[in-house]
């Protein structure tokens, strides 16, 4: 099978690689973040509240450093603020008081906010107007929920009409839209909720397991899938009411290793994969 490698996209400063990595992501604007710790999380040990720094890397390659202060999560989920903050979220919320799993924090790292977006968060993602979209896990199956910057709930897939929403395994957001692949039907979601006309569209989709997916006009990629797929890049043309598969490649990393365990992160064209020890970033993207 033919194979499509990952270009390099950014790397943590190696002044920082004796910090533990508890999480990282691409934002909106295609800034990399990674939040850090001194030592791994241990599992019942660890006195909660802790602070935590976020290391930036633009696509410039500019660093900038921001500590934050009394973070709750063990295992969280991070994305930053269009003002510069950043909201940390736990994916699980059953050992938190309802108002304390979601934290915002201002560009100083003070808490400023915390709600309660609800268990089993799969993805956490920041749009350019500071909404958050929040995809879950079959653990609690309530699908995509969209939340203003203030906690307010804006927007929800209940009434949708969205096949098979079960688990949220793919989600993309891009300037204010989000895009998403869910089990058990796998269709591709477009959400567009401050729309009047058609605020979300479905197209079947025969592409299963996918953990990530990148669009562009009318090009789809999705990554990842089950067991031998795990490295699966499917490409595919959107129609009027369908998805048709046009092309499948192994993604790569640039060195031309398989990944491993790895992180995805789609936003509009492009899906960034971050391998283990997750201190770099590559990108691929649908529009090159």
């Amino acid at each position: 099978m033919q194979k499509t490698a990952l270009v390099p996209y950014a790397h943590l400063p190696r002044s920082h690689h004796a910090h533990h990595v508890l999480t990282s992501t691409v934002d909106v604007f295609g800034t990399a973040h990674w939040l850090l710790t001194e030592r791994a999380p241990q599992r019942g040990g660890d006195v909660l509240p802790f602070d935590a720094m976020v290391v930036s890397v633009d696509p410039g390659g500019s660093v900038e450093l921001s500590e934050l202060s009394a973070v709750r999560a063990r295992w969280p989920h991070l994305d930053r603020m269009p003002d510069g903050g950043f909201v940390v979220a736990a994916s699980r919320a059953r050992r938190y008081e309802d108002a304390d799993q979601v934290q915002v924090f201002d560009a100083l790292g003070r808490e400023t906010l915390c709600f309660s977006v609800g268990d089993a968060i799969e993805h956490l993602l920041v749009d350019e107007a500071g909404h958050i979209w929040v995809g879950h896990f079959d653990e609690n199956p309530v699908g995509i929920r969209r939340w203003s910057p203030t906690g307010q709930l804006t927007w929800t897939s209940d009434d949708a009409h969205i096949p098979g929403l079960f688990d949220c395994y793919a989600l993309n957001v891009s300037g204010t839209v989000a895009w998403a692949c869910p089990y058990t039907d796998f269709p591709l979601v477009e959400i567009r909720p401050d729309r009047t006309d058609r605020p979300v569209r479905v197209w079947a989709n025969r592409v299963r397991g996918a953990k990530a997916m990148a669009v562009h006009g009318e090009q789809v990629a999705f990554y990842g899938g089950y067991r031998e797929d795990q490295d699966r890049l499917a490409h595919g043309e959107i129609l009027e009411a369908s998805v048709e598969q046009t092309d499948v490649v192994l993604l790569i990393l640039s060195d031309g290793s398989a990944p491993g365990r790895r992180r995805a992160v789609g936003r509009g064209s492009r899906i960034y994969v971050q391998a283990e020890p997750f201190t770099t970033w590559g990108v691929f993207d649908l529009s090159s």
